[in-house]
Formats: structure tokens, sequence, C-alpha cells
């Protein structure tokens, strides 16, 4: 078993953000800057959005807080997103989600110009990550296909099983893991809550990336020798014998696949820390693209 660290990949890509950024400095380019809007004071938000700034400060960036109280109107929100459209000084922004009942999510996201759109959800980067073409491929995905080319995973004409078929994770990834790329060439097969018996298609399967959200659901004998496991879930379960009264655990049961599996990611520090790393990334590119 070969144990897939993703806070280590995760720190040896933002230390190149940071090398390119000092670079940038001596020849007199611009500093790459990152904004945030935060809509409300959920608590995940905040730490999540303070987790992105705190990464900022690391590589070298500028970034933003916006932060609107939860009952902004929708065009209101609108048009503060309008004014960092037009900010030249902004190279990339992200609306951190979940936004409030009242305000249409897609509407937000449709809003943010693609050339900014570094969480890559906007609709013309989501078509050109489709066809092939350049554009900001939406973070986590992203972040898979990093620990998969750094790890020299073998993908090409190897059965990727990906679960889950969300416009974040399952979607993107099955769409990239198909593309005649280094990273891909994969047959893709994607399984979903109606899919059927979702035990034969794991055995069936060389690469699996799983994004289901449910603690432990992939047990040892789901799955052949030699098989490699990207894990992205990621659950608090009850657990007395620690002190916090929780584990975090992920759609894989780690114990008991160990024994089977070639590469595997641990959860935590696996598919999570390279989330916020790949969206410098896109942030870097976008910067680059303005020069």
């Amino acid at each position: 078993m070969k144990l897939i660290d993703g806070k280590k990949i995760s720190e040896k890509v933002l230390d190149e953000i940071k090398l390119s950024v000092q670079n940038r400095i001596k020849n007199n380019l611009k500093v790459p800057h990152l904004a945030a809007i935060l809509v409300g004071d959920d608590g995940a938000s905040k730490t999540y959005v303070n987790s992105k700034i705190k990464a900022c400060k690391k590589v070298g960036f500028k970034s933003s807080l916006f932060n609107f109280d939860d009952s902004i109107s929708e065009i209101d929100l609108i048009n503060q997103i309008e004014k960092i459209n037009k900010n030249d000084d902004i190279d990339g922004f992200i609306v951190q989600l979940p936004l409030p009942k009242h305000i249409d999510q897609d509407n937000i996201l449709n809003m943010i110009s693609p050339a900014k759109d570094v969480d890559g959800f906007h609709p013309n980067n989501y078509g050109r990550m489709t066809l092939g073409l350049e554009s900001f491929i939406p973070a986590t995905p992203a972040g898979i296909i990093e620990l998969i080319e750094r790890s020299e995973i073998k993908t090409e004409g190897k059965k990727c099983l990906v679960i889950g078929r969300s416009q974040i994770v399952g979607r993107p990834i099955s769409i990239l893991m198909s593309q005649n790329k280094s990273f891909g060439n994969s047959t893709v097969t994607v399984a979903h809550s109606r899919s059927k018996d979702l035990k034969k298609l794991c055995l069936d399967s060389d690469i699996i990336i799983s994004a289901i959200g449910i603690p432990e659901f992939i047990k040892g004998n789901m799955i052949k020798k030699g098989t490699s496991i990207i894990d992205v879930g990621i659950t608090r379960v009850e657990d007395l014998s620690s002190p916090k009264g929780y584990r975090i655990v992920g759609d894989v049961d780690f114990k008991s696949v160990s024994n089977n599996v070639e590469y595997i990611t641990p959860v935590p520090g696996g598919v999570g820390p390279m989330t916020i790393s790949m969206l410098l990334k896109n942030t870097l590119k976008a910067c680059k693209i303005s020069d």
C-alpha cells in the first residue's frame, strides 16, 4: 500500500506558487490578488474563508474579504460582484457557498466573470473543461488530478469508477479522467444513488474515486487487489473515545481495504489539503493571463 500524502503534496504546490510570486516581484510583475465574498456568519464558511486568506499570505498573494449580512438582497449581491468584476487589481474571486435560501446560487455564480472564476463553476469554464480546452478547473477535481499525476498513478486504459455525480466533484472528475491527456485516457463509469450492484462495479475497477459522503461505505470485500482509491468523502462520526467526541472518516473503510489497495488517500490528509492549493494555483494562472 502506498499512501498518497495530500498534505505533503499540497505544501509542495504552495511552495511552487510562492516561488512564482517571488519571481514575479523580481520582474516587476503584478502580485496575484484573490478575493472572497462571504454572506452571513456561518462558522464553517468563516473557517474555510480564513484558511484561504491564510494560504494567500503564506505564498505572498494579496487577499480581500467582502463580508455581507445574510439579509443582503440578490440584486445587491450581484451589484457587488459586478464591482469586483470591474476591479482590475483583483485577479480572481470566489463566492463562498452555501448562500442564504433567498438567493439563487446559480444566478450568483453565473455573474462572476469567467476570467476571474477561479472556482471553475461558471458555465463558460465548465463547458471549456468539458471540451478539453484551457479553463479554470474546479479546485477539488484539479486537486485529485494533481495527486494522481504527482503519485504517478497509471490511468491510461484503466477502468475508473467515479462514485457520486455532483457538479462540484463527481461530474467534472469523470470528464477529466476520460479525456485524452496524460492523467486521463481511462474508461470511466459514474455510479450514483440509483446505481445497482455497486459492489460489482467496484470489484471491476482499477481506480475508484469516491465522493458520496457515506462514512466507511467501501469495504475490503468490494475491491480487487491492486486498486487505487481517491477518497473525497469527509464525515464526522461519533467516537466517545476521542477527546473531541468524534473522528473524521472518508467514504472508504481504510482498515479493511488497506491490504488490497496499491494507492490510497487518507482522510483527513488526502484530497482535502489540495483544494485551497489548487484555488491559489488557478488565481496565479488568472494573474498570468492578465499580464
